[in-house]
């Protein structure tokens, strides 16, 4: 597969004239070591259809621009004088492409060879856009990870694992397959997000707008969790994060809570779910004796909330437009919170 991958480099892509049928949208920061395999597993496709890689560099520190421009000559690079996040840099990825449908792939992932003929076979025949997503598997030990994620009622992804097509509330967005007037439609990510629980957004706006979001149970891609951020991962059966991913997730699933959950809902479950965060950051500060774990993560998030509370209305009044049956949005929703599931099989997470 590597050696095919290799021949492909430099090669003009079939049917060059023709335009491309999927666009792969990699965002890069500081990926050297990492990007190389990513590309090459998207060029090692077995898909006959024209297919254009986009690689948005996020003003990387290391040489990976100068290296994708040597190696991978067909790629369409977008460099950033700045670092802007994930958001933003699927933002220009995507309004760059020209692709019937976007791939969103994490240049800590690579694909299985079938990935892209499985993704548009299936897209190809619904009758209505859908978001679709593929099974998940780690990187280093091969074990699968997810087939997308159930969400609980304050939006954290709960992993399914039954191999079969179904729908689901959300899938990664390390590999996240979109129609491109979906994405137009929905608007992307929003930039303010930066990164972090952006799928789940894109997710629950598509869903509260009537759209599927499927995974597939069959082909697959491999990523390494976790590398981006630091933790979000086990570790020996125990869950590990860091500050800035905590921070982040926190922060912008309420983000998407505020937006996406349809009224009377938002009324009943936002407030508790302010409560229980402010219940949660006390205890764990306590029980870990770590004051700056409280300010970092759940301080943060009640000032962003407080401080973004106008652009959070208007983006909430726009979501809500038009919306006539907001109880779809939670049929693939667990009743049981996925935190208080985790505390009790592998206990405290482990922050730092």
């Amino acid at each position: 597969m590597i050696e095919q991958a290799i021949n492909r480099r430099s090669a003009p892509p079939p049917e060059a004239s023709a335009p491309p049928v999927c666009s792969v949208c990699i965002a890069n920061y500081n990926g050297i070591d990492l990007i190389g395999p990513c590309l090459d597993s998207v060029l090692a496709q077995d898909f006959s259809l024209p297919v254009e890689i986009v690689v948005h560099d996020d003003a990387s520190q290391d040489e990976s621009v100068s290296f994708i421009r040597t190696r991978y000559p067909t790629v369409e690079l977008i460099t950033s004088p700045e670092n802007v996040g994930f958001c933003v840099s699927n933002n220009r990825m995507a309004e760059k492409a020209s692709g019937d449908y976007l791939l969103l792939l994490n240049n800590d992932a690579t694909l299985r060879p079938d990935a892209l003929k499985t993704l548009y076979e299936f897209a190809s025949k619904q009758e209505r856009p859908a978001i679709l997503g593929l099974p998940e598997y780690d990187m280093k030990t091969g074990r699968l990870l997810d087939i997308g994620h159930w969400l609980d009622p304050f939006l954290n992804g709960v992993p399914n694992v039954a191999r079969r097509t179904r729908e689901v509330a959300q899938v990664i967005g390390a590999c996240l397959w979109i129609p491109k007037g979906l994405w137009n439609e929905l608007g992307g990510f929003p930039d303010w997000f930066g990164s972090l629980a952006e799928e789940t957004y894109l997710c629950c706006l598509a869903r509260l707008k009537g759209y599927s979001v499927t995974a597939l149970c069959t082909s697959g891609f491999d990523h390494l969790a976790g590398g981006s951020f630091g933790g979000g991962k086990l570790d020996k059966g125990r869950m590990r994060t860091s500050y800035r991913r905590r921070a982040l997730a926190e922060r912008n699933k309420s983000f998407a809570m505020f937006i996406c959950y349809p009224s009377p809902y938002f009324y009943i479950l936002f407030p508790l779910h302010l409560a229980l965060l402010a219940l949660e950051g006390s205890l764990l500060s306590c029980l870990k004796r770590d004051p700056a774990l409280w300010k970092q993560v759940y301080l943060n998030c009640m000032r962003e909330l407080w401080s973004g509370r106008q652009r959070l209305k208007r983006y909430r009044k726009e979501a809500q437009r038009g919306v006539t049956c907001g109880a779809r949005l939670f049929t693939c929703h667990t009743l049981i919170p996925h935190k208080l599931r985790m505390l009790l099989t592998r206990g405290l997470p482990a922050i730092g």
